[in-house]
């Protein structure tokens, strides 16, 4: 069943990069592993799926000691800055980086375990309540900022949309989006790549890619 949904939205990828006039390969599944038992991992494992994305600190520690084999762990919840020191030489990825105050914790602990952090920016495009993220008029003061920490390097935005039943109502988000993430990436920053731009859940990754996600 895994292998077989694993597929399914490999082939949805494929069509929504062909729409958009765009290569699969520039787009990266991050598989989300969250609240999942490690059988089902080292089931897509057998696959080649290798990116995983986990919310929780303990649950990310606990399956990068126990798994078979090594693989490629994603930050994608929310992170507190008394937690970065567990994960920060374990995620290939931050993808939750909403201040400057947890940028330099990261800074901090990827000096203690001589690594060089890949952070992406936290955006609230929606600007709900319920989300974390700062808000888009905010976001290149924050890159700006942090592009002055050595251990810690910009690699793009992040955001999660709205819920909603038609993934079309989320397209003028993801738009305003790539556009914030141009517009940065044209600034040429120090220590900012911008070649990132993480969006997209399972009811609108299609729509998502089709304006923009990697």
């Amino acid at each position: 069943m895994l292998k077989d949904n694993l597929k399914k939205v490999q082939t949805n990828i494929k069509s929504a990069c062909e729409r958009a006039g765009r290569k699969p390969e520039e787009v990266t599944l991050v598989a989300v592993s969250k609240m999942k038992p490690l059988s089902d991992i080292e089931e897509l494992l057998e696959t080649g799926q290798m990116e995983y994305g986990e919310n929780y600190v303990q649950e990310l520690c606990e399956k990068y000691e126990n798994i078979s084999k090594p693989v490629h762990w994603h930050m994608i919840g929310h992170l507190q800055t008394n937690k970065v020191k567990y994960i920060i030489d374990k995620v290939e990825l931050i993808h939750s980086v909403d201040s400057f105050h947890l940028a330099k914790q990261i800074e901090k602990e990827a000096v203690k375990k001589n690594v060089e952090a890949q952070i992406l920016v936290q955006v609230n495009i929606a600007q709900e309540d319920t989300k974390f993220g700062i808000d888009g008029p905010e976001v290149i003061a924050l890159v700006e900022e942090i592009s002055k920490l050595p251990h810690v390097h910009v690699r793009g935005l992040m955001t999660s949309a709205p819920f909603v039943d038609d993934p079309e109502e989320n397209r003028c988000y993801f738009k305003k989006l790539h556009q914030l993430f141009i517009d940065i990436r044209e600034k040429n920053i120090d220590n900012v790549t911008m070649d990132i731009l993480s969006m997209g859940m399972p009811n609108d990754y299609e729509v998502a890619i089709e304006e923009g996600s990697t």
